[in-house]
């Protein structure tokens, strides 16, 4: 197993720092994007940007010490939360209840 120096720290969390920015600027790029190919009413390159969205939230959380299992709960807990409070989106078309139980069913 390889020991790790002060510089190979210092070099990790550079790097890792620069990744953070990075998947920052892929989400607002991805939410430009995706604002871009809704005015073309194209449902491939919406689906395309809302996956690329996804993924770099993904991402980014992986860096910011998030799992994915911990996100995947968080959000459904979110989406608890709101259902409970009677949002707005769950009391006119229930897609929070549908969100929740694709989760729940896909684990």
């Amino acid at each position: 197993m390889r020991k790790y120096n002060h510089k190979d720290q210092k070099n990790n969390i550079t790097k890792n720092l620069k990744v953070i920015e990075w998947l920052k600027s892929e989400l607002l790029g991805s939410i430009s994007h995706l604002f871009k190919v809704m005015l073309k009413d194209n449902q491939e390159k919406i689906t395309d940007a809302l996956a690329n969205l996804i993924i770099a939230a993904y991402l980014l959380a992986k860096r910011l010490g998030v799992s994915p299992n911990r996100l995947e709960r968080k959000i459904q807990d979110n989406l608890r939360e709101n259902i409970d409070q009677q949002h707005k989106i769950e009391e006119w078309y229930g897609d929070l209840s549908l969100l929740l139980k694709h989760l729940i069913k896909k684990r």
